[in-house]
């Protein structure tokens, strides 16, 4: 099986924010929704960049 090398990449809420150009507060609330999945490392919370991915096609499949 080959993978994409960035399918396993861990973001930031940061990184997060940057991307979706939206505030903390939003991030964590989409975590908290289940909208947007993530995984605790050591206490810190990281996004897999394909979860990001997942989440802006499925709000532009809504949107068509």
């Amino acid at each position: 099986m080959v993978r994409d090398s960035h399918a396993d990449e861990l973001l930031t809420v940061s990184e997060v924010m940057t991307r979706l150009k939206v505030g903390r507060t939003k991030v964590y609330d989409l975590i908290r929704t289940r909208r947007l999945l993530s995984i605790k490392v050591d206490g810190c919370r990281r996004i897999p960049d394909d979860a990001v991915r997942d989440f802006i096609h499925r709000g532009i499949g809504e949107a068509a």
